[in-house]
């Protein structure tokens, strides 16, 4: 067999990582003192890892992830923000994910919520997790437009489905309506099979009456905040600071 027929073969199969290895060897002489099994397994290696990097970024693209360079590596520690180091570094082996637990990360506006809670999310898809980021006033929109259109059972199932939901900027706006009813059926559907991260300005003291909804209220407190990790973030505006930084001449 030939060079050119082995190279058809692979790209017929679709192998790309495959071949790009196996080009690779064709062209290094050092391949050539390695046993069969040992270049069939770099070859077989290649294509893992092509495939992984490939799910990673797709999984990437449909998270709707905003701040795709987020990263737990780069979170600020500064003692002001009162970030108990641990506690993320814990967090960012994703156990939680794993024990379908949710995480609830409060602070006022600019403390970085937002940024962490991608950047957890970030960390997960690269451990091939399922993720999407939404902002839940963009997701009660959505809710409503389903039930309209009668697609909200497809809605639910689409939720329903990934191992991590972001929902970003909860008590930004108003409930009103069924808002409130709609937020808990998410997740209802979501309750010891997936897990949810939620960023608030609003403490979690504050989520009771925001709520508006006496029986919702305590449906949904009891399903996400009396068994989530919370994370409680102070200190100055992170915008404010890196504008600061930003237009400082030296």
């Amino acid at each position: 067999m030939t060079h050119s027929q082995l190279s058809k073969k692979i790209d017929q199969l679709g192998y790309q990582g495959f071949k790009e290895a196996y080009q690779r060897q064709s062209e290094d002489v050092a391949y050539s003192h390695m046993s069969f099994e040992e270049r069939l397994y770099q070859l077989l290696d290649a294509q893992d890892i092509f495939l992984k990097n490939k799910r990673i970024t797709m999984n990437h693209r449909l998270s709707k992830i905003k701040d795709k360079q987020a990263s737990i590596d780069a979170i600020d520690y500064k003692p002001d923000r009162k970030i108990d180091k641990a506690q993320i570094q814990s967090l960012a082996q994703l156990n939680f994910i794993r024990s379908n637990q949710n995480v609830i990360i409060t602070g006022k506006t600019g403390t970085g919520k937002s940024n962490l809670a991608q950047a957890l999310a970030n960390r997960a898809i690269y451990d091939g997790f399922r993720v999407y980021y939404v902002r839940t006033p963009s997701l009660l929109e959505e809710i409503k437009i389903a039930r309209i259109a009668g697609t909200y059972t497809t809605l639910l199932n689409k939720y329903s489905r990934f191992q991590l939901l972001i929902l970003d900027d909860f008590g930004v706006s108003p409930m009103v309506e069924d808002d409130a009813t709609n937020l808990f059926e998410i997740i209802e559907d979501r309750t010891n099979i997936n897990s949810t991260i939620i960023t608030s300005q609003l403490s979690v003291s504050e989520w009771y009456s925001y709520l508006n909804n006496n029986t919702i209220a305590d449906a949904i407190l009891d399903r996400i905040v009396y068994s989530s990790h919370r994370v409680e973030l102070e200190g100055d505006s992170m915008r404010k600071i890196y504008s600061v930084i930003k237009n400082t001449k030296y």
